[in-house]
């Protein structure tokens, strides 16, 4: 058997893996990184950036359509089609050319990459079994990283495959269904049920709980919920799946009063969630402490096991790539004899939904949960000019700030590209804002950020164009 030895081995070549290797490298760490699919993981491959292309063709497509019926722009366009092929394969060359320089920047700072599957034999060993010969590689290291990520939630009633599918075929598609069901109304279930409702399909979306969004409080949810209702799209809220038809060409609810009933469906998208991917990797063998099905960690990503680490999704919620960037720094720089701790102030989380929605710190009811006396105040887009001259006059931005002392602890907004003001609402709360300071910052005009700084005066009662 082959062995090789190494000071930092990192188990994961996803968002958070391939940045924990690429900063140890740079720190001067020999760095060893073992991935067994594609480098980049579920993120750059069957995730954020693939969802992100396949909304972006979906929206275009829907606004060629809107031109060829009746545009109030005055635009006027012949009936358009869609090549599904050829915007998969151009979906496709994005996830290569991101993938490519990932695996670019692994090589430039001096990482040694291995292709295999790796199975840990304890903290110090690991086994890889790659595609060059029958014998496996043991490598040892001085500290081990476990960035292995997570997997999509099967229902027990219908598992995948057939026509039950994951995100991961949903973002693959050779043809487009004529009727899809969607099953779950979180942020991965609603982005790709909208994309595929813009794209032609006919789509249901079923629910357990009453509401779209059920992560999100109700004031901001509903701004999505009535887009889905304008765009089509069925809702059956408060319903329980009971598994695919016997003819197999639908799928069987049941409604809070216990009523049956089944929606045709040429294909099923389950996305009731991911789960860390613990199985698989010899995980079992280390006795770590566990949250449930999570690795348990410190503020340093530390494990139970000395020298033992893990980031991203197998550290459990929230499961966010940008999570998992930021571990996966902080632990190298740590190894590396640096000070440092994972002690964010807030984590923004992004639903690419139609509007988007962006939450960074805490809601009004969440703050009120945590004992703080807070103020909130609302914005409207339909009072910003610039998302008048964008048709997109829905949604709004909201600020949450303790009242004694105008401290900011949140914003939210839901609205056509707020996902890009996820970065100011972040870098509010880390710098520790209060409203004085977002109100008396001069904002340009005419922006979708005034509406930031319009909340921020609205919450001190003066505010200008409400």
């Amino acid at each position: 058997m082959d062995a090789r030895s190494t000071t930092l081995l990192v188990i994961g070549g996803g968002p958070g893996g391939y940045v924990a290797a690429i900063r140890a490298a740079q720190l001067g760490i020999a760095t060893t990184l073992v991935e067994g699919d594609k480098l980049g993981g579920t993120c750059l491959n069957v995730g954020c950036i693939p969802s992100k292309a396949m909304i972006h063709a979906a929206e275009q497509f829907e606004h060629a359509c809107h031109c060829a019926q009746n545009s109030p722009l005055g635009i006027r366009v012949e009936s358009p089609r869609i090549e599904l092929a050829q915007t998969v394969r151009w979906k496709d060359g994005i996830v290569a050319r991101l993938t490519g320089g990932v695996a670019a920047l692994l090589k430039k700072n001096g990482v040694t990459v291995v292709n295999g599957w790796a199975r840990v034999i304890d903290g110090k060993t690991v086994e890889v079994t790659t595609g060059a010969g029958p014998d496996a590689l043991r490598i040892g290291c001085d500290h081990l990283l476990l960035a292995p990520g997570s997997q999509a939630v099967a229902l027990p009633a219908m598992p995948f495959g057939g026509r039950v599918i994951s995100s991961t075929e949903a973002l693959a598609p050779e043809a487009l269904p004529k009727r899809l069901v969607v099953v779950g109304a979180g942020y991965i279930g609603l982005e790709l049920g909208t994309a595929y409702r813009k794209l032609g399909a006919e789509v249901a979306v079923v629910e357990a709980l009453e509401r779209v969004l059920p992560a999100y409080d109700d004031e901001l949810a509903k701004p999505v919920a009535g887009s889905l209702r304008r765009l089509g799209v069925q809702l059956h809220l408060g319903c329980t799946v009971q598994g695919l038809s016997a003819s197999g060409d639908g799928v069987r609810i049941r409604n809070a009063q216990g009523e049956e009933s089944a929606l045709p469906a040429d294909q099923v998208l389950v996305a009731v969630g991911r789960r860390p991917r613990t199985d698989g990797f010899g995980l079992e063998t280390l006795m770590l402490d566990m949250n449930g099905r999570a690795v348990r960690i410190d503020e340093q990503c530390r494990t139970s096991m000395r020298n033992v680490w893990a980031i991203g999704d197998v550290t459990g919620e929230p499961m966010l790539a940008h999570r998992a960037m930021a571990q996966g720094e902080m632990v190298a720089e740590v190894i590396a004899g640096r000070r440092r701790r994972f002690t964010p102030a807030a984590i923004p989380a992004v639903c690419f939904t139609d509007p988007e929605l962006v939450v960074v710190g805490r809601t009004p009811p969440e703050a009120a949960q945590a004992g703080l006396d807070c103020l909130s105040a609302i914005f409207p887009f339909a009072a910003n000019g610039r998302a008048m001259t964008l048709e997109a006059g829905d949604g709004f931005v909201r600020v949450v700030a303790r009242r004694d002392n105008h401290l900011i602890v949140g914003w939210q907004a839901v609205g056509r590209g707020v996902s890009e003001l996820s970065a100011v609402f972040s870098h509010s709360i880390e710098m520790g804002e209060r409203l004085e300071d977002t109100a008396g910052t001069i904002h340009a005009h005419p922006t979708l950020g005034e509406a930031v700084q319009e909340a921020a005066l609205r919450a001190l009662g003066h505010a200008l164009h409400v």
